[in-house]
C-alpha cells in the first residue's frame, strides 16, 4: 500500500530521478518498518505525531528527492492528500464489509479481512486520485499557462517566455515528437540567418541562389515539414528544426525534453510581446521522448 501511495504520488508531481522504482520501493519499506515497530510496541516515541510528520518527510525525500524547500513541501502535501483519499477509500470498504473484525493497537488497524479488499481499496483510490487531478489540470488560469523555455542547439541557448496553449497538439508525423512554435526573430539568435533565407527561397521556388555549403548542410538533415490545420487554413505545412534539447521551467515544475522540434512562424504571436511561443500539454505529460532519439539522431 505504502507503494502504490508513492507511486500514485509520484504520477501526481511528475518527479523524475535515477533509479526511481528502487527510490520508491526504499521508501515504502522505511514506512512498512515504522509500522511494525508502532504495532510491536518497541520503541514508544516511534508513536507521537512528531516521528509520524519526521517520517512522511524522509519517506517523501527518499522517494521524489525535491530540489529544494518549497519543492518539499509540495511533494509533502500531495502525498498527504494521496494517503489520506487511500485510507478512506479503504477503511470505508472494509468498514462495508467486515468492520467487526478490525481492531486498533498502537494507532494501527488490523484486522483478519482479505489482502484483496485492500489491493481494490488502493485500485479504486488510485482511479479517484488520477480523475481528480486531471480535472484540476484541466483548469489552469491564463496567469499559470506562462513558461520560461530554454532551447538548446548547435552550443547556444535561446530563453523566451512561452503560452501554455492546450490546442497546440502538433506533433512530427514521423518521429511522433512534439512541436513547439517559436518566431522566427527569436530563432535567429541560435540559428543562422542564411539558413532562413535559404528556407523562404526554398519556399518561394527559388533553388538557384547559392549558398555556404557546410551551413546548409548542417541544418537540412535536422528540418521536418509538419502538417497543421487551422482557422482558415486546412492544410498547412510548418517548416521545423530539430533542437537538442528544451527545458520548460515554472516555480513548481521543470520538464526536461531531448529532440524536441522546434516550429518557425513568420510573424508575432502577440502585440504586447508578453510571450514569443508556444507550448502545448503533450510537451508536459511527461511522454518519453527519449525513446525516439535513436530513430532521430543522424
Amino acid at each position: 500500500m505504502n507503494y502504490i501511495i508513492l507511486f500514485a504520488t509520484l504520477i501526481i508531481i511528475k518527479a523524475k530521478c535515477k533509479h526511481q522504482q528502487i527510490k520508491l520501493i526504499l521508501s515504502s519499506a522505511i514506512g512498512s518498518i515504522y509500522s511494525i515497530i508502532v504495532y510491536l510496541n518497541i520503541l514508544e516515541i516511534y508513536s507521537n505525531i512528531l516521528s509520524k510528520i519526521v517520517l512522511s518527510i524522509v519517506m517523501t525525500y527518499v522517494a521524489f528527492e525535491p530540489k529544494n524547500g518549497k519543492q518539499m513541501l509540495k511533494q509533502l502535501l500531495i502525498f498527504y492528500l494521496v494517503s489520506f483519499i487511500f485510507g478512506g477509500c479503504t477503511f470505508a470498504l472494509i468498514y462495508f464489509i467486515k468492520p467487526e473484525n478490525i481492531v486498533i493497537n498502537n494507532g494501527v488497524f488490523v484486522g483478519t479481512y482479505p489482502i484483496k479488499v485492500t489491493l481494490i481499496a488502493g485500485t479504486l483510490a488510485f482511479i479517484i486520485t488520477q480523475v481528480a487531478f486531471k480535472i484540476n489540470k484541466s483548469k489552469i488560469s491564463s496567469k499559470n499557462s506562462l513558461f520560461n523555455i530554454e532551447i538548446f542547439f548547435e552550443g547556444k541557448v535561446l530563453k523566451v517566455k512561452a503560452l501554455l496553449d492546450s490546442g497546440n497538439m502538433l506533433k512530427d508525423p514521423i518521429s511522433k515528437l512534439p512541436v513547439v512554435i517559436v518566431e522566427k526573430e527569436e530563432l535567429k539568435n541560435i540559428i543562422t540567418e542564411e539558413f532562413f533565407d535559404y528556407m523562404d527561397n526554398i519556399w518561394g521556388g527559388d533553388s538557384k541562389k547559392e549558398y555556404e555549403k557546410n551551413v546548409i548542410e548542417e541544418y537540412l538533415p535536422k528540418v521536418r515539414m509538419v502538417p497543421f490545420m487551422s482557422i482558415g487554413k486546412e492544410n498547412g505545412m510548418l517548416t521545423g528544426i530539430r533542437v537538442d534539447k528544451i527545458k520548460v521551467r515554472t516555480e513548481d515544475i521543470e520538464v526536461n525534453r531531448d529532440n524536441v522540434i522546434i516550429g518557425i512562424y513568420d510573424k508575432k504571436l502577440t502585440k504586447d510581446n508578453k510571450y514569443n511561443a508556444l507550448i502545448g500539454l503533450n510537451l508536459l505529460e511527461g511522454e518519453d521522448a527519449n525513446e525516439l532519439t535513436a530513430n532521430t539522431k543522424k
